[in-house]
């Protein structure tokens, strides 16, 4: 049990971090683990608001010293069995005739949130996963989170805290979508200056008999020797025997004297 110290405490789920394949992600939810006075036993809170409102609550004990065991709800299944392999991973797995028929991995993440994976099989047989990110809850609610539970009081320094977090999240959110954004448009810029650069650089080893004019178009030509010709000329002014192999593209020259296709 010295090993599920990092996962005893009281989650609140992000809603917007989470993907459900089975059924809705909820608006809101509250996880608790917490060790028995004997440390050898886990209790598991899970309360969950679905968007319609509804509330959906589940607790359940299981004894955390690796081995199979029957699980207090026959519903969850025949045997059940906690794996704890370090301080960052929790498994607890239901077995159902000897296969498992639900997972639930807890991993305590690089930034300090839970991630909470369930992999269960649908009465069809398929497969699912439905994954929850939490962060831990500072203690601010003014309710028990359980029937039996003493009530929590929240603190000044409680609510101080979770409105500061709150604000951060949202804040650094949003800081890092406008940042993502701006490297989108960096990156559709250089491609730009990218096209605009090999154009310029073919159009300055083609064949030039004039010099050309800042906003003017032209016609950029592949000859039938391979070789490329620029001409104020328009592919239809050629006629039917263009000197060239074929049109490329209508070009203008810049300020900055590369060129653009039009």
């Amino acid at each position: 049990m010295v090993q599920a110290y990092n996962f005893l405490a009281s989650w609140q789920l992000f809603p917007e971090k989470s993907n459900y394949e089975n059924g809705v992600v909820p608006k809101s939810g509250i996880y608790r683990l917490e060790a028995t006075d004997s440390a050898k036993t886990l209790r598991i809170f899970h309360n969950r608001v679905l968007p319609d409102n509804t509330s959906l609550a589940a607790e359940y004990q299981v004894l955390a010293d690796g081995e199979r065991n029957k699980p207090q709800d026959p519903a969850l299944g025949d045997t059940v069995e906690v794996y704890i392999p370090d301080g960052l991973n929790l498994d607890i797995r239901f077995y159902r005739s000897e296969q498992i028929h639900l997972q639930v991995h807890h991993e305590i993440l690089p930034n300090g949130y839970l991630q909470l994976t369930q992999k269960g099989t649908r009465e069809d047989g398929s497969t699912y996963t439905n994954q929850e990110i939490y962060h831990k809850q500072l203690s601010v609610l003014p309710y028990s989170a359980s029937v039996s539970g003493a009530v929590i009081r929240p603190t000044k320094e409680g609510m101080i805290k979770h409105k500061a977090l709150t604000a951060m999240e949202e804040q650094t959110n949003m800081q890092l979508e406008q940042i993502r954004k701006q490297i989108e448009l960096l990156a559709l810029q250089a491609q730009e200056i990218q096209k605009r650069k090999d154009l310029s650089m073919l159009i300055y080893e083609a064949k030039l008999s004039f010099k050309p004019q800042i906003g003017q178009t032209y016609y950029l030509y592949e000859r039938k020797d391979g070789t490329h010709l620029l001409s104020l000329v328009a592919p239809k002014e050629w006629g039917a025997n263009g000197p060239f192999k074929q049109f490329l593209a209508a070009v203008q020259l810049l300020a900055d004297h590369t060129w653009k296709e039009l």
